[in-house]
């Protein structure tokens, strides 16, 4: 564990002591060797029971697949925010590197945490770095008001939950994961119990976000930075799930009849949040609404509670990570040319940039599930578990992969198809820097093809 932790703290110093015309190879190179050296981890994936246990950190086949994650996309927000920091003083750049080094550290101690009152410190901590980038590098006025939205929902959200654990730390003595699943079931009976139960869940519902209180994400996603989005849709979103699959075992008895709305709230959030899609004119937006669906399909999988729909969300958390990222910097290129979001304004690309539209090709491809990528493998495995828990839901998860199909080929078309507009007339042509940026997200996809059990969660 201090083998990551140590150079990902010495990345700042790092930061703010190199000369300015090394600081991005600098920081990148060394990043990029953090996020090799947290390789090692998969090493302990193929075992069951946790690993590398000190008192209140270790890891074990839930956590291992996302910490990896955290570290695999600090070099790669780094490659992709130097053309939108270069105008910058040097001093905001190293204080931008700066926040998103303190982001990957507190992700790596909230998913290695065992200790359930450290993991919700880390789980709000991440909220400074990120408040911070959205409002200070945001590109519109917007972003004080998206930042605001971030803040109050999160908080708010996750504030039932600080008193739901003190609650917890009174009846069962010790909030530590390695002993709280042996634990005597609690008999949870009176109304009292249910709020408690929901109170545990809301702050990972709002995180994830579940539809209904997903207003923050896309107001966040469309004024925050590339580097901001990247990680928003990469990891942050996936520490509302890992936090509810973490919860679950301690709230088993009322789960089975409680979670009835949150999952046909979900589903019908994979309907509705895929609809709006379909009209977006912003592709940020587009993207960020995308990300709601697809974490609607999570929730429903972790809430009915058995291995198949647990095994396909961690799936479709990793695959989605790398997905989602990728897109945003394929968004983020075409704006640093076009200088719009606005679809209809920058369109038919392919004609400038035909190499980018190779990936933004596969990129939309593997949104919409495309047959031999994990993206499909979790998708399938959830809407398994789903049709296991009540045959209707196939008619909701149905509609949401055709409307996902429609919407993800609705913006490739839409962006690379069809003639140039007349006011495009100089692009810069596409650099290497973005083509190395958007196989580093790929790669991992397609390696997962053909050894997914380092990502199931368990083995079976």
């Amino acid at each position: 564990m201090l083998k990551i932790l140590v150079p990902t703290i010495m990345l700042i110093p790092t930061a703010w002591f190199s000369p300015a015309k090394w600081l991005w190879p600098t920081t990148m190179l060394h990043s990029l060797l953090i996020a090799t050296v947290s390789l090692t981890w998969l090493n302990d994936v193929l075992e069951t029971g946790w690993k590398s246990i000190n008192h209140f950190m270790a890891t074990d086949p839930i956590s291992t697949p996302l910490m990896i994650l955290t570290c695999w996309l600090l070099p790669l927000t780094i490659i992709a925010s130097q053309n939108h920091t270069s105008s910058e003083p040097v001093s905001r750049q190293r204080m931008y590197i700066t926040l998103l080094t303190s982001l990957q550290f507190f992700l790596i101690l909230a998913f290695s945490a065992t200790e359930l009152i450290m993991f919700y410190v880390m789980f709000e901590a991440t909220l400074i770095p990120t408040l911070i980038l959205i409002t200070r590098w945001g590109n519109q006025t917007e972003r004080l008001n998206a930042g605001t939205y971030f803040l109050f929902y999160t908080l708010v959200g996750s504030l039932p939950l600080l008193v739901a654990l003190l609650i917890l730390q009174n009846s069962a003595g010790s909030l530590s994961l390695l002993t709280l699943q042996y634990n005597n079931p609690i008999h949870l009976m009176s109304y009292a119990d249910k709020f408690w139960w929901a109170a545990c869940l809301l702050a990972f519902l709002v995180k994830m976000p579940l539809y209904g209180v997903h207003l923050w994400l896309p107001k966040a996603h469309v004024e925050a930075p590339i580097a901001g989005s990247m990680i928003l849709a990469a990891v942050l979103l996936k520490l509302g799930g890992y936090g509810m699959i973490r919860m679950l075992t301690v709230l088993e008895p009322l789960t089975k009849e409680l979670s009835y709305p949150f999952i046909i709230l979900a589903l019908w959030g994979v309907i509705m949040t895929g609809s709006i899609c379909l009209r977006q004119t912003d592709l940020k937006s587009l993207i960020a609404y995308s990300s709601v669906s697809h974490m609607g399909l999570v929730v429903a999988g972790i809430l009915t509670q058995t291995s198949w729909g647990i095994t396909g969300a961690m799936i479709l958390m990793i695959a989605h990570g790398l997905t989602s990222s990728a897109l945003f910097c394929l968004a983020n290129t075409n704006y640093e040319r076009t200088h719009s979001r606005t679809m209809i304004l920058a369109r038919g690309l392919q004609v400038a940039l035909p190499l980018m539209t190779a990936w933004w090709f596969f990129s939309s491809l593997a949104n919409l599930a495309l047959p031999p990528l994990p993206n499909l493998m979790g998708e399938l495995m959830i809407i398994t578990s789903l049709f296991n828990w009540s045959w209707w839901t196939i008619v909701l998860t149905g509609s949401g992969t055709l409307i996902t199909a429609g919407y993800s080929l609705y913006m490739f078309l839409m962006t690379q198809r069809g003639p140039l507009p007349r006011h495009i007339s100089a692009l810069e042509p596409s650099h290497s820097r973005e083509h190395l940026l958007l196989a580093m997200h790929t790669l991992p996809l397609i390696m997962l093809i053909f050894k997914p059990e380092l990502i199931w969660g368990w083995t079976a």
